[in-house]
């Protein structure tokens, strides 16, 4: 008697020996159709702003080297350094004396984030431009003894000073949270390892600590950075020449309000743009150890991956 076995089932488009490169990625419509309206609504806003005759783009483009919008421009950069600079001194020590066991210094030292990251900072640039009002003389000397030296508030603060030491007091607060976290991001076991190894108190932290926790730091460092940049913009109504208070002048004399606040607009997006370039490099120099290799891509259409699956 003959026995007919079932003829097998063709292996061809089983998944022990699918093909992945005759894969097909699947159909996405709303994908197409939200492509199409940001497309409308990027050409809509393009011929906005093009054939508009209101946003004045020959003056734009006049005014946009002008001596004086350079000069507040200078002015705004130099504010931001040197703010960025004195605040991230003042924020390492604080960070510090925050983690101190010591209990005065500690509450000193939270009681000043506390104050100085809860008071804006258009209101602390409008206090410090008016210390005159409170401190006639500044004097050094001795507390509740001889005065060595004494020099009129008025000719001290000026608009210069109190903007950085509104804006530099100010970033310090933020600076030293953004030191804490990170520093204390690093693992205890990292410190007691390189102590262990031989290494000093210093070495351990420049070689070990530091490293690890710029990983953290950086980030919001380059944000912070870049935030204080565009709060220069602050200090005019203190009547500092910055980037913003130099196209005020130009326009309340020519009325052309628009066309000089988009010049304003365009050299803060350049600055802005060129420290955004410098924070990436900066997180990619401090983030090498932490990078996860990219998975490379499978080109659907010309098959040029031809692994099979297997179980």
């Amino acid at each position: 008697m003959t026995t007919f076995l079932p003829k097998p089932a063709s292996t061809q488009h089983t998944p022990e020996h699918a093909d992945v490169s005759e894969a097909r990625p699947r159909l996405r419509p709303m994908r197409w159709v939200i492509s199409a309206v940001l497309l409308v609504l990027a050409a809509q806003l393009a011929y906005f702003v093009v054939n508009n005759d209101r946003f004045g783009w020959d003056i734009v483009w006049g005014y946009l080297f002008y001596p004086t919008v350079l000069k507040g421009l200078a002015m705004s950069v130099f504010i931001t350094v040197i703010g960025m600079a004195v605040g991230s001194l003042l924020g390492v020590a604080l960070a510090a004396g925050q983690s101190s066991d010591f209990l005065p210094v500690r509450l000193v030292c939270q009681m000043y984030v506390g104050v100085f990251r809860g008071i804006p900072p258009l209101v602390q640039l409008i206090f410090w431009f008016n210390l005159a009002y409170l401190l006639p003389d500044i004097s050094i000397g001795i507390p509740f003894g001889p005065t060595f030296g004494s020099w009129s508030s008025t000719e001290l603060i000026s608009p210069l000073t109190a903007a950085l030491i509104g804006l530099s007091l100010h970033e310090a607060a933020y600076m030293s949270e953004i030191i804490r976290s990170g520093l204390g991001a690093v693992d205890a076991g990292q410190r007691d390892a390189a102590l262990a190894m031989g290494f000093t108190k210093w070495r351990t932290f420049s070689r070990v600590i530091l490293p690890q926790a710029m990983r953290i730091i950086v980030p919001p460092t380059g944000n912070q950075f870049i935030s204080l940049l565009k709060g220069t913009s602050l200090v005019s109504v203190i009547a500092m020449t910055d980037l913003l208070f130099s196209v005020q002048l130009i326009y309340n004399r020519t009325y052309q309000v628009v066309p000089l606040l988009i010049v304003a607009c365009i050299w803060y997006l350049v600055v802005v743009s060129l420290l955004t370039v410098v924070q990436r490099r900066l997180e990619r120099r401090y983030g090498k150890g932490q990078r996860r290799e990219e998975v490379p891509k499978i080109n659907w259409r010309s098959g040029l991956t031809r692994r099979r699956i297997s179980r």
